[in-house]
């Protein structure tokens, strides 16, 4: 493996961005999870719920990886990536309650739940970034990617958070590179990508920045529309 090949270093960088960009919320329920908790076990908890949130999250992702080889449902992937990434462009209400926990294995049991709720989005998104890479760089890039983001989430999510909302342009970069992705995924699905490759190569450049331009176009004029309503009622 390469690890200056152009196509992998790309496909890192994907997994990275989406990673980071989808993770904020998970960081949030870690620390609410963990925060009734004494010093040590607070530690403990975050640290162990953690490592068991990645472990399942590069386990779903594989799982995810492999399916999309199936005819069809790259397709459907990339359906669902670009509603992930209209999704990320909307205020959504802060009416969440997670519970805080004065018990290490209930914090614990906390994190891992909520994390594997939360992760459909990031399994997604990773997964159809991940597929975009030469075959024998798969695996390796999914633990790799996910081994260094999301300790960056977990560490950094303060400032992470506080970066999106000081300079919004970050979470509508975010977007455009989810529907970007997903522009990517629905070209390679089985069904048609022989025909692509044969007929319409130029597909391959078009599509997935026309797809970024759709999932920008429509989140702000949906999260616009929100905010009048919002306006309008208050």
């Amino acid at each position: 493996m390469d690890l200056l090949d152009p196509l992998f270093l790309t496909a890192l960088l994907k997994i990275i961005g989406v990673n980071i960009i989808l993770s904020g919320d998970n960081a949030v329920v870690i620390a609410l999870a963990a925060r009734s908790l004494e010093g040590r076990q607070q530690k403990l908890a975050i640290f162990w719920g953690s490592g068991a949130a990645i472990i399942m999250r590069i386990a779903l992702t594989v799982f995810a990886v492999k399916l999309l080889a199936f005819p069809w449902l790259k397709i459907v992937g990339a359906g669902l990536l670009l509603w992930i990434g209209i999704k990320l462009l909307v205020p959504e209400d802060e009416d969440a309650h997670i519970a805080g926990h004065s018990n290490l294995l209930a914090a614990i049991k906390t994190i891992l739940i909520a994390d594997l709720v939360m992760s459909l989005d990031n399994v997604i998104a990773v997964a159809a970034a991940a597929d975009a890479a030469p075959a024998e760089f798969k695996i390796s890039l999914l633990v790799l990617g996910l081994a260094i983001s999301i300790p960056l989430i977990i560490f950094a999510s303060t400032i992470l958070m506080k970066l999106m909302e000081r300079f919004p342009i970050i979470i509508t970069l975010g977007a455009a590179l989810l529907g970007f992705v997903a522009g990517e995924m629905a070209i390679t699905d089985p069904v048609d990508i022989d025909w692509i490759n044969a007929n319409a190569g130029w597909m391959h450049y078009i599509v997935p920045a026309a797809a970024a331009a759709v999932v920008v176009v429509i989140g702000k004029a949906l999260a616009k529309r929100q905010i009048e309503q919002g306006a309008a009622v208050s």
